[in-house]
């Protein structure tokens, strides 16, 4: 996999240019700081100018545009509103903003992916895609340090596409850590799976399975929420800071030796043959449609499962904890 190293990037790809960040959401507000503290010029576009957003991004000092003036003053042109609404947003930048010799960013691959934008050929689209979640990405930055990022080109009218995406990944701190080469459907292959098979799916139901036959067991609420809960961030960060053999070496024996007998009883080859199943739909577009039409008739699905974490015992406890 490519790496690009600071000397690699050319800073001056977007000196006297102008970026439109398109929603300012998480990552929205944490990338348009950087790349303002970065010393580029920016301006904010929304849909709606009185919305909470638009002023919360007014308060920070940026010029706030309606979305379609925003996107004609602009050279780099980020998407990063949700997922869901790409489709729709970049037909309309397309239909009322004139696209050619401009760059269209997107921060996740998916609707390009696909095939749900279709994209001018005299337009510039690239991926810059930051590991980590919007406040992270401001915060390692005002620290000095930064967000690895994915870059990709899908489309180089310009003959500078990832000269530009190299150069914006830089403004947002990433080339303070890594930026690595990648293509659209990778990236969103990658960040969809590890979602659902991994650091959000597999990993809160894991945790809710635990928690539960815990307490079924008899065990307290608040002790199991400790011992799934909070205790697994602390293996995880040691995971990230010394690499699985550091986290072995740091903890327990009998806790290893415990790990090692268990561990494959409870990702078992179903788990792994699941898993592949996952992939498959992900790769043909089989969670695309579903996720479609979930978006089509109002997430009635996804705002019923928020409702179940409300309202489960782990939540709860989870609340009750905080506030001690």
């Amino acid at each position: 996999m490519k790496r690009f190293l600071p000397e690699n990037i050319d800073h001056s790809v977007l000196d006297a240019r102008t970026v439109a960040i398109i929603g300012y959401g998480s990552q929205g507000c944490a990338q348009a700081l950087n790349v303002r503290d970065s010393g580029i010029s920016v301006v904010v576009g929304v849909r709606d100018t009185d919305s909470d957003s638009a002023r919360a991004a007014a308060a920070e000092g940026f010029t706030v545009l309606p979305l379609f003036k925003a996107a004609c003053k602009a050279d780099l042109i980020m998407l990063l509103t949700p997922d869901e609404t790409h489709a729709k947003l970049f037909a309309d930048l397309a239909q009322n903003v004139d696209l050619a010799g401009k760059t269209v960013g997107f921060a996740h691959g998916y609707a390009y992916t696909y095939g749900l934008i279709d994209s001018p050929p005299d337009t510039d689209i690239v991926l810059i895609s930051p590991k980590g979640i919007g406040p992270a990405v401001r915060e390692q930055y005002v620290q000095g340090n930064g967000v690895a990022a994915l870059i990709a080109v899908a489309c180089d009218a310009s003959g500078q596409a990832q000269d530009k995406a190299l150069a914006y990944a830089a403004a947002i701190g990433s080339d303070r850590v890594a930026i690595f080469e990648t293509t659209f459907e990778e990236e969103t292959v990658a960040d969809l799976f590890s979602e659902q098979a991994v650091i959000v799916g597999g990993v809160t139901e894991l945790i809710r399975a635990g928690f539960e036959t815990m307490l079924d067991a008899g065990i307290a609420p608040e002790v199991a929420y400790y011992e799934c809960v909070v205790e697994a961030k602390l293996i995880l960060d040691m995971i990230v800071r010394d690499g699985f053999t550091g986290m072995f070496e740091k903890i327990s024996n009998t806790a290893e030796y415990g790990a090692q007998q268990s561990g494959s009883r409870i990702i078992s080859d179903t788990v792994r043959a699941d898993m592949d199943m996952l992939m498959q739909e992900i790769k043909t577009g089989t969670f695309a449609k579903s996720w479609n039409k979930e978006v089509a008739d109002r997430y009635p699905s996804l705002l019923a499962q928020r409702q179940k974490w409300v309202t489960s015992q782990i939540d709860k406890t989870a609340t009750k904890m905080r506030k001690l």
